[in-house]
C-alpha cells in the first residue's frame, strides 16, 4: 500500500492517547480551506473536499477500527455532503470570478437578509431534529448534538457558496457544540482544531464585512440586512 497505507493506519501518541495521523492533516486541510474562504479563494473549495474525503474515515472510528473506536455518524456524513456542497460552491465562485473578469475576490459579501434566514432557520430546525432521530437510531454517539454539527455545517458551507457573511455566525454555533463533543468523544486533534476554527471564524467575519462594505456599498448593506444586526454591528 506505500505512502496510503501508512496514511491510513500511521498513529502518534500525544499525552497517552493515539492519535490518527489522517485526523491531524485532514483538520490541517479543513484549517487551510477556512483560511481560502476567508480571502475569498476559489482553492478553498478543492483543499475542503481533501479534507472531506480524509476526514469521512476518522470519524467512522468503530468501522475503521480507530483508536476512538467511536461512530459520530454526522461528523462523518457531513463529509460526503460537503463534498457536493463544495463541488457547488467551486462552480458558483468560478461563474462569478469569469464575470468580474476573472482577477479579484471570487465573490462579493452580502447578508443573507430575511428570506434568507427564513429559510437557514427553517432548515436548521428540521434538518436537526430529522437528523437527530436517525442518528441515535443509528447509534451515534451524542446524537443531538452530532446532528445539529451535521446541519449546521451544511448551512454554513451552503452559506459561504452564496456569499452570505451570515455564514460565519452559523460557524460559531456549530463549534461551540462540536467541542465539547469531540472532547467527550476522544476526537482531540479535531477538537482543538475546531478551537482554531474559532479564532478564524472570527476573524473572517470581520473581513467579510469590511469587505461586504466596501465593495457592496452602504445602500446594499442596510437593505439586507438582518433585522437588528446593523445596530449590533455598530455598538
Amino acid at each position: 500500500m506505500g505512502l496510503l497505507g501508512w496514511l491510513f493506519d500511521a498513529q502518534v501518541v500525544i499525552a497517552g492517547h493515539a492519535i490518527l495521523w489522517r485526523e491531524i492533516i485532514g483538520n490541517l486541510f479543513g484549517l487551510a480551506s477556512a483560511v481560502g474562504g476567508l480571502r475569498r479563494q476559489i482553492w478553498a473549495w478543492p483543499v475542503g473536499i481533501i479534507c472531506n474525503v480524509m476526514l469521512f474515515t476518522v470519524f467512522l472510528g468503530g468501522v475503521f477500527h480507530t483508536p476512538q473506536a467511536l461512530d459520530l455518524y454526522g461528523q462523518a456524513g457531513r463529509q460526503v455532503f460537503f463534498c457536493a456542497v463544495a463541488v457547488y460552491g467551486w462552480v458558483r465562485w468560478r461563474a462569478t470570478r469569469r464575470a468580474g473578469g476573472g482577477s479579484g475576490p471570487a465573490v462579493v459579501p452580502t447578508w443573507a437578509g430575511r428570506a434568507g434566514w427564513v429559510q437557514l432557520g427553517t432548515v436548521a430546525v428540521v434538518g436537526t431534529v430529522g437528523c437527530f432521530l436517525v442518528f441515535r437510531t443509528l447509534g451515534s454517539f451524542g446524537p443531538l448534538a452530532d446532528a445539529w454539527i451535521f446541519t449546521g455545517s451544511l448551512l454554513a458551507t451552503y452559506g459561504m457558496a452564496r456569499g452570505w457573511t451570515d455564514f460565519w455566525l452559523i460557524w460559531i454555533a456549530v463549534d461551540a457544540v462540536g467541542v465539547p463533543l469531540l472532547v467527550r468523544a476522544g476526537y482531540y486533534p479535531s477538537a482543538v482544531l475546531y478551537l482554531v476554527y474559532a479564532g478564524v471564524v472570527l476573524y473572517g467575519f470581520t473581513v467579510w464585512l469590511k469587505a461586504q462594505r466596501a465593495e457592496s456599498g452602504p445602500a446594499a448593506d442596510a437593505r439586507t440586512a438582518p433585522t437588528g444586526s446593523t445596530s449590533r454591528l455598530k455598538a
